[in-house]
């Protein structure tokens, strides 16, 4: 059965999904929402790589902890990211474009994967291939890497006025 999502409110400010893809690819980070403890939700900042062959997200993180054991009771997600947002001339307030996905979590098995999938975010942020090979060398097997199936993704661009 396929779920049913409602639709956006504020639909002239809606972007297109290439728009959305592009602001998951780009932005740095973004922040994941799970079903937390004690009817509290919990959301933390993790950075992301979009992967645009298979249209999914993936994260890394440790091989064990709270967000791991949140997963696996309840692996509805949801995960959000800004752009760096602009100005436009003449103009004092911000615009930027946001982008929430739903969707469904997963621990990646496959070593080989997750390593290759931790090497492509890591492309994001380190300076050299060099550190990067550096870290996975002194960190790889300790590293875990998440993915999530977009169920539901939608954009808009803010003005904040």
């Amino acid at each position: 059965m396929e779920e049913e999502f409602r639709k956006m409110r504020r639909f002239k400010q809606e972007i297109t999904e290439e728009e959305c893809r592009k602001v998951l690819k780009e932005a740095p980070r973004g922040v994941l929402a799970l079903h937390g403890e004690n009817g509290y939700p919990y959301a933390i900042p993790l950075n992301q790589f979009y992967n645009e062959e298979d249209g999914k997200l993936y994260f890394h993180g440790a091989l064990q902890g709270l967000k791991l054991d949140l997963i696996t009771k309840n692996n509805k997600v949801c995960f959000t990211v800004l752009d760096e947002g602009f100005k436009k001339e003449g103009e004092w307030p911000w615009h930027f474009r946001s982008v929430v996905c739903l969707g469904r979590m997963e621990i990646v098995e496959n070593r080989d994967k997750v390593l290759s999938i931790c090497r492509k975010l890591a492309e994001r942020f380190y300076p050299t291939k060099e550190s990067i090979e550096e870290e996975i060398r002194k960190a790889g097997s300790r590293v875990n890497v998440l993915v999530m199936t977009i169920d539901r993704m939608s954009g808009k661009l803010v003005k904040e006025a």
